[in-house]
Order: structure tokens, then sequence, then C-alpha cells
């Protein structure tokens, strides 16, 4: 449901990050002060480039160098994730962990696949949990915790299935056993949001 890459230099970030046994390359990235996000494999490009993706035959976001938000763009959203979270029951850090793996803060984001807005919503997902506009930040977070806290409940409170659930689909992970299906994207998610999850919580320590 995610697909943030919205400038690259050199087209290599989504087969690093999902088929890393194809192609392989250090991805280098940062954010401009317009909020954009830039990728590339070419850090000489712009000293600000920053390391978030290491080449390797098990290349992974690690605990060191995984991409988080700054503060600016975190408390942009606080007011509005604290709230739906209130609401239906779901703690914020992971609220903003899927926020953070699913688009990176950007509002307007538009995947491959489809999905739209911060939570990268679905037509039908969006549609089911009553919104009308996923490009509006408010909307579409209610309507992502709303799914997020349908998922915690399906799976017993269990966040890795419910956070599978959200990649690829409630159903995939019934269908799997309620294990988190073995989808190279979505193997690939889980503990990434997990790290996210973490990382939020040790924020208010």
């Amino acid at each position: 449901m995610k697909d943030i890459s919205y400038i690259l230099a050199g087209a290599i970030l989504t087969s690093a990050l999902f088929a890393p046994a194809v192609a392989r390359a250090d991805i280098y990235t940062f954010t401009d002060d317009k909020g954009i996000k830039h990728y590339t494999n070419l850090p000489a490009l712009d000293r600000r480039y920053k390391l978030a993706w290491k080449e390797g035959p098990r290349a992974t976001w690690t605990a060191t160098n995984t991409y988080m938000p700054s503060e600016a763009e975190i408390a942009r959203y606080k007011t509005i994730v604290d709230v739906a979270s209130r609401t239906h029951g779901v703690e914020d850090s992971l609220v903003h962990a899927v926020i953070t793996a699913e688009s990176a803060y950007n509002p307007k984001a538009v995947s491959k696949a489809g999905a739209q807005g911060i939570m990268q919503l679905m037509p039908g997902t969006a549609k089911r949990y009553g919104v009308s506009n996923s490009m509006d930040p408010a909307e579409n977070i209610q309507g992502g915790v709303k799914y997020l806290k349908f998922l915690l409940t399906l799976f017993n409170g269990n966040k890795e299935l419910a956070i599978a659930g959200y990649n690829a689909g409630e159903n995939a992970v019934i269908r799997n056993g309620n294990r988190i299906p073995p989808y190279a994207e979505t193997t690939a998610y889980v503990p990434k949001v997990m790290e996210y999850y973490r990382k939020f919580e040790a924020r208010k320590g």
C-alpha cells in the first residue's frame, strides 16, 4: 500500500527494497525544505543525502539507518493522530509508525496500486471507513486508524498480524493461518513498521 519514491536519481529504490537478490545498491535520502523526500544511489549529487539502505545480501532498513521523519513532520499531524488514537483506542506510536512506512508524512502520496494519502488507503478501504477525501489528512488518518483498530481486534491485539493485514489485507493473513503472508513486500513491511513503532515508543521515554 505504499510507494514513497517521489524523486529518485537512479531508478532502483523499488527493486532494492523488495527484490534485493535481483538488484542491490546503496540508497541515500534526504527531505528538502518543502517536505519532499529525495532518494538516490548517487550521494555526490547533494551533500544532504544520508545512507538509508546498505547494499548487501541481507540489506534491510536497520535501527542504525532507518529513515525517521523530522520533528516538524511529526508535529504537523500530531494532534490529528492523538485524537484518532484516543477515539479508536490505538497506540499513537503505532499510527505514527504506519504513517512513516506508508507515506513518510506526505498527505498527497499516491501509490502505483492506487492507495492514497498519508496512511495510503485503498479506495475500497476508504469507502469502508467513511473517508470521502483521502487527500484530507484528518479524514485519511481517521479512516486508517479505524482500520488498524479493526485489524487489532480481529487478530487479538497482535500488532505484527495487524500490520501485515494493513499491508496485504486481513484475508491474506487469515488464509495463511493467521500468520504473516509470505509476500516479499509484507515480510519486509512488518519488521520495518515494528522498528518504527519501537522508535516512536522510545521517544516517549
